[in-house]
């Protein structure tokens, strides 16, 4: 099935958490002069248009990135992800929207290397004049473009199967995010099985699974079947900005679990989570779950006005 398109939900508060993140993965592995790869299975079209298409009929982001674009008591990592958007938005308004490509593109040095993967035809096309365009831009402010070429490679095609060909990568440092639309009950085993086979290959990696909180027993599954996996330790993170609606439907909870997590990580989400919740959060329902180890952080907030 290829119905899934990101852009529906572009910049809703799942989105806040995933790229918050992932920048603070990224910020972490650049801190050594050593090379690194990042790896996107999933890299949807990159970037995403908020005022039309399907991110202005769905208008998730008015749950997540417009409830914080004029806040100006941001924590250190949530600001470092909302300049990033911010300057992508050079007028000042809330037009565009980075996903997890380009936040990586801004983030990663010269020396370090990008590798994405998408199966939609549409969005990897999309994915691909992207990142033309960057490298246009490039060379019209007369810098030397590293967009494309080895810094920089993008592939139509499944990212479960293309991973297995990059690792260990090179540097024997990377980043791996595995964010698969979830549309098929099956990508909840690929997702393990996935990472089993990864950890087999590049055991020291950092990998960062984003998965929704859903009823379905899979989703419910999921973080349980990772915590088994082999690795130094992991990390789970979950962001609920409301109770359950009535009818089941909707998307009011997700989670981000990392493997072999950097040691800042965890304070990191101490500090950011209770923000979240309260910024984001529509009810006495929101919260956050945050553990490590064998160590459960539950926590409920009322919500910031």
């Amino acid at each position: 099935m290829l119905s899934y398109r990101h852009a529906f939900h572009a910049g809703n508060h799942a989105d806040v958490l995933k790229h918050t993140v992932l920048i603070q993965l990224l910020r972490y592995l650049g801190q050594k002069d050593a090379a690194y790869m990042y790896v996107d299975t999933h890299a949807g079209a990159g970037v995403y248009e908020l005022d039309t298409g399907y991110a202005a009929k769905s208008a998730e982001f008015e749950s997540g990135i417009a409830k914080l674009w004029e806040r100006k008591d941001l924590p250190p990592a949530l600001g470092e992800y909302l300049q990033l958007v911010k300057e992508m938005n050079p007028s000042g308004k809330m037009r565009y929207y980075p996903g997890s490509p380009y936040c990586a593109e801004k983030v990663l040095r010269e020396q370090d290397r990008i590798r994405l993967f998408e199966l939609h035809p549409s969005d990897s096309k999309i994915l691909e004049d992207n990142f033309r365009k960057l490298e246009a831009h490039a060379a019209a402010q007369g810098q030397r473009s590293s967009v494309r070429g080895k810094r920089v490679m993008i592939q139509k095609g499944d990212g479960f199967a293309g991973l297995k060909a990059l690792l260990p990568p090179p540097s024997r440092r990377g980043l791996v995010l595995i964010d698969p639309p979830y549309e098929v009950k099956d990508d909840y085993r690929k997702v393990k099985d996935t990472l089993d086979d990864a950890l087999k290959r590049f055991a020291t990696g950092t990998y960062a699974v984003w998965y929704p909180v859903l009823q379905r027993m899979e989703s419910r599954q999921l973080p349980d079947r990772l915590k088994r996996l082999p690795g130094n330790g992991w990390l789970n993170v979950t962001l609920s900005v409301s109770g359950p609606a009535p009818d089941g439907f909707g998307l009011r909870s997700s989670g981000m679990f990392i493997i072999n997590p950097p040691w800042t990580l965890e304070p990191m989400l101490r500090e950011l989570m209770p923000y979240l919740v309260a910024a984001l959060g529509t009810d006495d329902k929101a919260g956050f779950t945050l553990e490590t180890g064998e160590t459960v952080i539950p926590h409920t907030g009322t919500r910031r006005t």
